[in-house]
C-alpha cells in the first residue's frame, strides 16, 4: 500500500487518538492523493475606509483616523470566504454502533467532518458545526477564521452520541437557524421515519441551500454477516433480543437494499447529493464528493 493511503484507512487513523492529528493526517493523505493542492492560503485584503454606522463592530474603528479627523471610519474589508458550509452529525446513540474490526459510525462521522473543516477552512471557506439527537445539541455557526478550527475539533472530541433521534425534527429545526444560503452536508444512518427524513432534507433545499448527505452505516448493518446467533440490543432505547442472523438475512437484505434505494432516488429527484458510505470505506471517497460538489457549485 502506498504509504499516504494509510492515513485514509479508518482503523489506522483511529490508533492516532488525538482528533486534530487526525484530521490533519487524512487531509493530507487525501492532497498527496490527488497530486496536486487546493489550498489558497489565507489573505484579507483592505479594501477601502467609509464612515461608521450604528450596528458596525467597535474593533473595525480606525482610532488613527479618528485622531485626525474627529470623526468615526470603519475598516471594510473585501469578502473573505468562498463558500459557507453546515457540518450537521447525528449525535443519537444509534450511531455509537461498530461491529468488530471497525470504528464507530459517529467516530467516522467526526474524523470525516473534522478533515472536511480543516480542508475548508484551508480554502478559505466558511464552516460551522450542528451535532444533534432528539434536537440541536450544540450549534457553532458559519466562520473562515484558522483558529475556528480548534473550536470545531474540541468541540467534536469532546461530544458522546446518546439518547434517541429524531432526524427530522431536528434538521427542520437546523433549517430554520441558517440565514444564509450556503451547503449543508449532514452526517447520519439516517435510521429514522424514511418520509420525514426526506422532508427534513428537502427542507433544506426548499430555504435554496446545496445538500450532501452522507448516509454512514456499519458493514454489518449492510451485509448482516453476524454468525450463527447474535444478540440485538437496540443502542437508543435498551429493548433486546436473541436470534439467529441467518433466519433473517434474507428479508432483512431486502429492507435494507429498498431503504436505501428509495431514499438515494428522492434525493436524486430534488437534487440532493447522496453518498452511502460503510465506516470501512477510506475517507478520500467522501472528501472528493465534497470537492466535486464545490466545484459544482462554482465556489
Amino acid at each position: 500500500m502506498t504509504d499516504y493511503r494509510k492515513y485514509l484507512l479508518p482503523e489506522t487513523v483511529a490508533q492516532l487518538g488525538n482528533i486534530e492529528l487526525i484530521a490533519r493526517m487524512v487531509v493530507e493523505g487525501f492532497i498527496t492523493g490527488l497530486h496536486r493542492s487546493p489550498y489558497h492560503g489565507f489573505s484579507v485584503e483592505f479594501a477601502e475606509y467609509r464612515q461608521y454606522r450604528p450596528g458596525d463592530e467597535v474593533k473595525h474603528i480606525d482610532w488613527k483616523v479618528y485622531g485626525r479627523s474627529n470623526r468615526y471610519y470603519v475598516k471594510q474589508f473585501e469578502e473573505e470566504t468562498n463558500l459557507r458550509a453546515m457540518l450537521a452529525i447525528d449525535g443519537s446513540a444509534s450511531m455509537a454502533y461498530a461491529s468488530k474490526g471497525n470504528i464507530s459510525k459517529f467516530d467516522y462521522a467526526i474524523y470525516l467532518s473534522a478533515a472536511l473543516a480543516m480542508l475548508m477552512i484551508k480554502q478559505r471557506d466558511a464552516v460551522g458545526l450542528a451535532l444533534y439527537d432528539t434536537q440541536i445539541q450544540k450549534l457553532m455557526l458559519p466562520n473562515s477564521k484558522p483558529s475556528f478550527i480548534t473550536e470545531i475539533l474540541k468541540t467534536l472530541a469532546a461530544y458522546k452520541p446518546s439518547h434517541e433521534t429524531e432526524t427530522a425534527k431536528a434538521l427542520d429545526m437546523l433549517a430554520e437557524r441558517i440565514k444564509r444560503r450556503g451547503l449543508v452536508i449532514i452526517f447520519s444512518d439516517f435510521f429514522d421515519d424514511k418520509q420525514s427524513v426526506l422532508q427534513a432534507l428537502k427542507h433544506f433545499r426548499h430555504r435554496d441551500h446545496e445538500v450532501l448527505a452522507f448516509h454512514l452505516l456499519d458493514p454489518r448493518e449492510l451485509d448482516f454477516k453476524l454468525g450463527n446467533a447474535a444478540n440485538f440490543k437496540d443502542m437508543e432505547t435498551g429493548e433486546e433480543i436473541v436470534t439467529q442472523p441467518y433466519h433473517l438475512h434474507n428479508s432483512y437484505s431486502k429492507t435494507i437494499t429498498s431503504y436505501v434505494e428509495e431514499i438515494r432516488k428522492e434525493c436524486f429527484s430534488h437534487h440532493i447529493d447522496y453518498n452511502l458510505i460503510d465506516t470501512s470505506s477510506p475517507f478520500d471517497k467522501a472528501l472528493k464528493d465534497y470537492l466535486v460538489k464545490r466545484r459544482k457549485m462554482g465556489v
